[in-house]
Formats: structure tokens, C-alpha cells, sequence
């Protein structure tokens, strides 16, 4: 039986849920290390750390806290690295593309809401130039509360044109979760990205949970 809440927008958050940008972190991660006479690390430690971020990244990598005196440096210099290297190897994950022809051809638009800096999304998403193209595209420059605050998914209801009721939000960070349960929409944990070995995606306690991105189809047809 079909559910009676009709949806109008896929949302999805950008690193580690509609693109793989691991790889490209990855390589200037390790790149930063070599420059500094570091070893170099694992693809897969770098690629549980992605979705937290640049500071997070340095902290991991180096073993230090954003106190340190190294650090803003070091944080600056991997920004540096990661522009000139925003999209080599970065890509929508399987099934994605897939996905968003299924979307548009249904009349659903679709979107972004992510804490990267429009800085590097704006050049990254136009670099691979996605089509069907997004509706909305949310960045912390948009807002004055970035995830997990649910203004991303508020300003982009208003953009598409529906409320945030209306709209399905896919994350693979617990914030992703906690912003779209305050905003009242239905939420989809990405059981396929960026996660922690420590982390339970069941403790956040999403609507769904998928471990492929050709599952998240058949759950929007519930909502049509």
C-alpha cells in the first residue's frame, strides 16, 4: 500500500551520498603527509574521515587538535591542494545517475544540502555537470545555521516550491538524519558512505536505511 505523504524533492547530501569525492581527498590527504615527511595512510582511514570535513581531516591525519600550531597552516594547505585536485577521480556513486533520470522523469526534483563551502561545490558540480541539473543547491554560504540545523532543507523547500514534509533527505553523517527529522522529512541513511567504524547508522534512527544507492528508487515510489 502506497503512503499517503506524496513527496516533490529528493534532497541528498553532497560528500559521501550522491559523490564519491573520497578519492580526491585521499590523494591530497597523502599528498599534505609526503610534503611534511609523513607516511602516507590507508585509502579506507581517509575515506571514514571525509564527510567530517577539511579540520577533521588534518586532526586524523596528523594527529592533532585544531590548538596546535601547525594547524591552521596545514589546514589551508590541504584547501590548496583539494581545489586544484576538486575533481579527478570524484564521481556520483552507482546507481545515482540512475536515480535522477527516475526522479525527473517522475516530476521530483532533485537537490543538494551540504556543509561544503559553495567554494569548492560550485566548481566540483560544474565540473562533473550532473544532468538532469539540480533544482536547488545548498550550501553553508545560504544559511546562517549549517547542519545539523534544518534551515538547508527550509530554504530549499522554498526554492523547489514545496514544504519540507515533501521532501525525502539521503545523508550518510547522523547530522544529515538530525536535519531532516527537524525538518519534518522523510530521511534515508546512506548506508554505502562515508561512515566510522564506530559508528551505529541504526542509532540515528532514519526513516530508511540503504546500503546501495538502486535501493533508495523503490522507497520514493512509495511516496508518488
Amino acid at each position: 500500500m502506497k503512503n499517503t505523504k506524496k513527496i516533490r524533492a529528493v534532497m541528498f547530501d553532497l560528500d559521501g551520498t550522491l559523490l564519491d569525492t573520497a578519492p580526491d581527498f585521499v590523494a591530497v590527504v597523502n599528498q599534505l603527509l609526503q610534503e611534511n615527511n609523513r607516511e602516507t595512510l590507508p585509502d579506507e582511514v581517509i575515506r571514514a574521515c571525509v564527510s567530517n570535513g577539511a579540520r577533521a581531516l588534518v586532526m586524523m591525519a596528523f594527529g592533532i587538535e585544531e590548538s596546535h600550531p601547525d594547524f591552521p597552516a596545514l589546514r589551508l594547505r590541504l584547501l590548496e591542494l583539494y581545489i586544484a585536485h576538486i575533481a579527478v577521480f570524484s564521481k556520483p556513486f552507482p546507481g545515482i545517475n540512475n536515480l535522477i533520470e527516475k526522479l525527473v522523469a517522475n516530476n521530483i526534483a532533485w537537490g543538494i544540502a551540504t556543509n561544503k563551502p559553495a567554494v569548492y561545490t560550485t566548481p566540483l558540480m560544474a565540473q562533473l555537470n550532473m544532468q538532469p541539473a539540480p533544482t536547488s543547491i545548498i550550501c553553508p554560504d545560504h544559511v546562517s545555521e549549517s547542519k545539523p540545523h534544518p534551515e538547508s532543507l527550509f530554504l530549499a523547500s522554498e526554492q523547489i516550491g514545496c514544504t519540507p514534509e515533501q521532501i525525502i533527505f539521503i545523508g550518510d553523517h547522523k547530522r544529515d538524519i538530525e536535519c531532516g527529522k527537524r525538518a519534518g522529512s522523510i530521511t534515508i541513511a546512506a548506508a554505502y558512505g562515508y561512515i566510522d567504524s564506530a559508528e551505529n547508522i541504526d542509532d540515528w534512527q532514519a526513516d530508511y536505511r540503504v546500503e546501495h544507492a538502486d535501493e533508495i528508487w523503490p522507497i520514493v515510489e512509495k511516496y508518488l
